[in-house]
């Protein structure tokens, strides 16, 4: 069995933990954070530790931390052969130009500690710098997602673009929605199914042949009743919305 020690207490590293912990390839031996605070809730299931002179030797280091926090924390692993990893979207693999066995190791979802996901389902994206690290990615992965792909550290950029679009900013305007239906008393939860049905469809088709709605149809008389309910906010995120997808649809205002 291969040891990993994580670094991190974020919402990453929690259900990183919690996955690993049903693998019977690999085991987390010890975690760790600069706030002792932060790592109450591994206390009494796992060893932690908050310097760096305390981390375990392991086969694998695992750093689940802020973006620009990766340096920091790789300058101070001193074991050369032990194989680094972070779980970042957006930071390259040459952060670890200094390492001879590192990698990258993106799970491709949204994680928040109090709702519960199954890893399984989880794309996970891998690069690695020679071929046996590669294998042993694939491993790890493996153990805890059926579904692991091979993306390089610019199409990983890219991707995490993308999934900015599809989930952070996607979830932005679900908060007006709900804002718009609280000021209105409306119960937000009878947006649900529509929500619901908007993400299942484009499993079927693809997301420019699922659009619909008023800026698709170029009904100006329902876009123009619209912006006198909306604030000034909320009023330019429709305009600029609208408009995109109608360039996109080819109609014009």
């Amino acid at each position: 069995m291969k040891s990993i020690v994580l670094f991190g207490t974020g919402n990453v590293a929690f259900h990183l933990f919690r996955a690993f912990s049903n693998s019977e390839k690999f085991k987390v031996i010890q975690v760790y954070n600069h706030s002792s605070e932060s790592l109450s809730t591994f206390k009494n299931k796992i060893p932690t530790t908050t310097k760096f002179s305390e981390v375990f030797p392991a086969d694998i280091y695992l750093l689940a931390v802020k973006d620009d926090a990766i340096g920091e924390i790789a300058s101070n692993i001193k074991n050369p052969e032990a194989l680094i990893l972070h779980t970042s979207g957006a930071v390259p693999l040459t952060v670890f130009q200094n390492f001879e066995h590192a990698g990258v190791f993106y799970p491709l979802q949204t994680f928040s500690k109090n709702k519960p996901v199954d890893f399984k389902n989880i794309p996970i994206c891998i690069e690695a710098k020679n071929k046996p690290d590669l294998e042993l990615l694939e491993q790890l992965a493996g153990s805890i997602s059926n579904k692991v792909f091979h993306i390089s550290s610019a199409q990983r950029k890219s991707l995490h673009v993308a999934a900015v679009f599809v989930s952070n900013f996607v979830n932005y305007l679900y908060t007006e929605g709900e804002t718009i239906c609280k000021k209105n008393e409306i119960p937000f939860e009878i947006l649900h199914p529509l929500i619901h049905e908007t993400a299942l469809k484009i499993e079927s088709i693809s997301p420019k042949e699922a659009q619909t709605g008023p800026a698709m149809r170029n009904d100006l008389e329902v876009i123009n009743s619209h912006l006198p309910l909306l604030n000034s906010e909320q009023q330019k995120i429709y305009q600029i919305l609208t408009s995109s997808i109608q360039n996109l649809h080819g109609k014009e205002l």
